[in-house]
Order: structure tokens, then sequence, then C-alpha cells
């Protein structure tokens, strides 16, 4: 499978966005309950943050996923673990769909984690979800993080795992 990323565009893209991000198969994403402008003012607020940025995948031209990446030094995981220069977190969201397709989303993990590495800044990816997110584990898992501990956020208990360039390059290849 082949993806391409494009900047999101709160204003054109909030309507999708919300149907992915209030589906009941979302619930990690914490906005069941928000209304289209609630979507719109979270994605307006990210576009506007220099530390925290939104991409949507692409699939033939067509949005097929979510992608978010931010700097843990200022967002996210601040006095929560010590970063390291080269650090980057990562959340991404495959929307939910009533055909299933095998790999599909392995293979947006992979696409994501390749993204990120293209950066030659970036040493190592930082994700927290939920504790119990056992599915986002085993994805996690299958691209090379380590899980160090679980971590309380504000609004979770979130098992805090990293992957550097060599362990994601080690998991895609074996």
């Amino acid at each position: 499978m082949t993806f391409t990323f494009r900047p999101l565009d709160p204003l054109k893209d909030a309507e999708l966005l919300h149907s992915w991000v209030t589906h009941p198969k979302a619930a990690f994403w914490m906005m069941q309950d928000a209304k289209p402008e609630d979507v719109e003012r979270a994605y307006m607020e990210i576009a506007a943050d220099e530390h925290h940025h939104a991409l949507l995948g692409l699939r033939d031209g067509r949005p097929a996923f979510l992608m978010e990446h931010y700097d843990p030094a200022h967002r996210e995981l601040v006095g929560l673990y010590e970063p390291r220069p080269g650090d980057i977190g990562m959340h991404f969201l495959t929307p939910a769909t009533d055909t299933p397709e095998h790999g599909f989303t392995r293979a947006v993990i992979t696409a994501v984690m390749a993204r990120l590495f293209e950066d030659p800044a970036v040493a190592r990816v930082v994700v927290e979800p939920d504790v119990s997110n056992k599915a986002v584990h085993a994805l996690n898992e299958a691209v090379g993080f380590v899980a160090e501990g679980e971590i309380d956020k504000p609004e979770k208990r979130a098992l805090l795992s990293f992957c550097t360039r060599e362990q994601f390059e080690k998991a895609v290849t074996a």
C-alpha cells in the first residue's frame, strides 16, 4: 500500500474528521461527544501550534487516516519523562470501516513511522496510548516500539513507549 500525506485543513477537513473521531471505535481519541465545531476548533489550535502538527494520510488521493506529530518537550508529555534531542511524539487514527482490510492499520503505522524518520533530525518516536488499548500496543510493538512504563497523564493512564530509527528499520525488514 502506498500513502501520501498532506497538511490537514481544519476548515475543509473538520466534517470528515468529526465522523472519524466521534465513531465508537475511536473511543481512545476521547472526542466521542465532540460537535463538528469542537473538532474544527481543536484542529485550528493544532494548525496554529508550532509544536504540534496534523496531517491527513491519503490513499489514491483520498483521505485514509489521520496522523499527528508533536514535540514532547513542549506538548503532551511535558514533565512526564525526560525528552532527548531528536524525540518526536506521534498519534495516528484509522477511521472505522464496514469493510476492514487485513493489514491496513499496520501499513498505516509503518507509513507514519517512515514519514517521521524521513526527517534526519528525528532519532526516536514517542507514543503514549491508553494502557487499555491493547490493539495499538500490538501495532506499536510490530513496528519496533518498546514499552518504558506507565505514566499518568491528565486525561488517562498511558503506556509510554519509544522506537528508535534502528528499532523501526529492524522491525519492518524482519
